[in-house]
This record gives C-alpha cells, structure tokens and sequence, in this order.
C-alpha cells in the first residue's frame, strides 16, 4: 500500500480501534506525567489525552473522565465543527465566501455592516464583538440562540470590516444562522447530519443530542470565564453545567465530543479526504486567509504557531476552547494531538496541564 493512501487509512480507523498500532511503550509518557500530577494534585478533576501518530494511536482517561470516550464541553473548538457544518453548504454552491452577509440577512446593514462578508465572519475580521453586550442577560433567561443572532445582528461593529483582527463568537453564530436559512435546518441538526454521522463521531453531539447531562463531564467552576457564568454565584441555572447551556449548542461554544471522535474530526481534513467537505475545501479551510500583519485563520480554523504547540510545524491547525480544551493537527510530523480536561483556561493564562501535555506530545513526535 502506498505510504499517502496508508496514511489516510490510518486516521480513518485509528480513533476506532484501541488495538490499531499500539506505540512503543514510554513514547507519550511525558504528556501522561503531567496529567497524571494535575490530577492527583487537585488541580483537574477529568482528562483525555488521545494521540495519533503516524501508523499508532493511544488514549488514556484520568481522574473522574471514566472511559476513554468520556464527553467534554469542546468550548470553542465548537467553531470548527460548526463551521465545516456551514461549508458543506458551500460546497452545494449555497453561498460564496465573500459574499454580503447582508445578501441573507437584510438588517445586518448600515454603520459599515453593509461591506461584511461571510469570510470576514469565519476568520474574525467583520468588526463584530466577541460576546454581544447583553449577552449575560440573555443566557439567565434561557434565550435562544435566533435571539442571541438578533442581538449579533444589531450589534456595532468595533472597526470597519477586514482593517482588523478581533476574536468574535458572534462572527461564527452569524455564519451558523446563515447556514440555517439556507438550509432550512438548525444548527444543531445541520452538524449532526453534515458532520457528525458522516464521520461515524459515535460520542459526539451538538447540544446534549441523545445524550443525558449526567453523561457529560462537568467543568470546574474556578477559572471559569466571566461570559460563562464564571464568579458569579447566581449563574447556576445558565454557566457551562446547567442543563441550558448543556443543551443550546451554541456554535461557537456548545458542542459535546470525546477526545477519539475530535482526533477523527480533525484526521479528515489531515488528509483532505472528503467525507465531509470536499478536498479542495477541507485544504481551503486550513490555510491562511488573513492578511500579513493578522493573527492568522483558516475558515473556523486556528492555522500556523497560534494553532499549536512549540516545535509544530507551520502547516498546523486547530483550536482551543476555554473549557479548557486544546487540539492540533499537524501534516508535518503526521500527528494529531488532543487533550480535554475540565479545567477551565481563563484568558492570558499560562502552564495549564492542556498546554503542558501538548507539549510533550510534540516533543516525543519529533524525536521520530
């Protein structure tokens, strides 16, 4: 068998199989270290750690994650996800890239909302906030996410569009609602059929799905982001773990998944193989569409050294999420790292054990 046909088989059937090419014994025993000790210290309640590499893959769960396929709250590699649902319907010629938002929203015009185009939504350039401004408002009262985009809608944008670089959840919930429209479909809906079935993610849901809470990991409160509820002692009926924000699928935050079925996700593009989006989209998706200058983005995707850990290669790609998740891909070395813990990463912090045990996975991959 040829080594690139190989090698996307390999992706294919890794996460599916515990006994596919087990590794050399010791080769990720860095990266266990260090959640290994974050868990016996207290500091992580639950974890997964799940590498493929090459023609090997390994897992292991820690501390209250009971199996290997335990399901965390992805955070914001809920955009991705969310966004590969979107381009599938690029992929029917449903939209282009740079097309007007404004073509499929009407009121989102005027105040320089009229020159936004869905590009500038998926890469963060359209001028909208991260969060809306009565966005903590609108979860204490179990709002839905139409009445989250209305608000998105209506909300100023902090520069002209494509002048700027600003992280925006609101860019990827406007780009979902366009999806919906087109398609007729909820997002929710809209990944599970384009995403999540296609590719056999058998652990996966946007929202709660089939699933049950108690099901789910919980995220540690401490730590928690402000937007999320984090801090705030009345936010119990509407932060990460109550059955509201379990159960909305936000496309920007809401999406369930196990470590194995995120390292699937992710392999599909790795080899550009098309069960979900095209080839040509699938690479399309994880280049670079920002200007020089621009923290650098694919299409819902992290790309390049902001999407990795030390000694990645440029062409890597992936995300984090402030649940305190982190997954990477890289084509250079063939590996795909993910590590989901319930320890939330606040903004700016640094030496979480998701960072650490990335590392080291990096770091044992290129000793290859």
């Amino acid at each position: 068998m040829k080594r690139r046909a190989f090698f996307g088989t390999a992706f294919a059937f890794a996460a599916a199989s515990p006994s596919f090419g087990q590794p050399r014994r010791g080769r990720w025993d860095d990266a266990v270290a260090v959640l290994d000790r974050a868990v016996a210290a207290g500091q992580v309640d639950a974890a997964v750690l799940h590498v493929v590499h090459q023609d090997e893959s390994f897992t292991r769960h820690f501390g209250r994650a009971g199996s290997d396929d335990a399901m965390f709250l992805l955070g914001s590699i809920s955009k991705p996800i969310a966004v590969t649902a979107v381009m599938t319907l690029f992929d029917r010629g449903s939209f282009q890239l740079d097309d007007r938002v404004k073509k499929f929203l009407p009121a989102f015009a005027g105040e320089g909302r009229d020159e936004v185009t869905i590009r500038h939504l998926l890469t963060h350039v359209s001028g909208l906030p991260d969060q809306v401004a009565h966005n903590a408002e609108l979860r204490r009262q179990h709002a839905a996410l139409t009445e989250f985009a209305e608000h998105a809608i209506r909300a100023r944008l902090d520069f002209a569009p494509g002048t700027r670089y600003q992280y925006s959840s609101m860019g990827i919930l406007l780009a979902a609602r366009i999806a919906e429209i087109i398609s007729e479909l909820d997002i929710l809906t809209l990944v599970e059929r384009n995403v999540l079935q296609p590719l056999g993610m058998r652990h996966s849901a946007q929202g709660l799905g089939p699933f049950k809470l108690e099901e789910m990991i919980s995220c540690q409160r401490k730590g928690a982001s402000p937007e999320s509820g984090g801090g705030d002692p009345q936010a119990k009926d509407w932060d990460w773990n109550s059955p509201y924000w379990r159960k909305l699928g936000a496309p920007w935050g809401g999406t369930h998944a196990s470590a194995p079925d995120l390292a699937t996700f992710l392999g599909d593009f790795m080899g550009a193989r098309g069960q979900v989006v095209k080839p040509e989209t699938a690479r399309l998706m994880i280049k670079n569409h920002n200007p020089e200058g621009f923290t650098p983005r694919g299409l819902g995707f992290a790309v390049g050294k902001v999407a990795c850990s030390p000694g990645c290669s440029e062409q890597t790609f992936g995300h984090g999420g402030s649940t305190g998740t982190l997954c990477w891909a890289d084509p250079a070395s063939e590996t795909i790292c993910v590590v989901l813990t319930s320890l939330p990463r606040p903004a700016g912090a640094e030496h979480h054990p998701r960072e650490l045990a990335a590392e080291r996975v990096a770091a044992a991959a290129r000793k290859e």
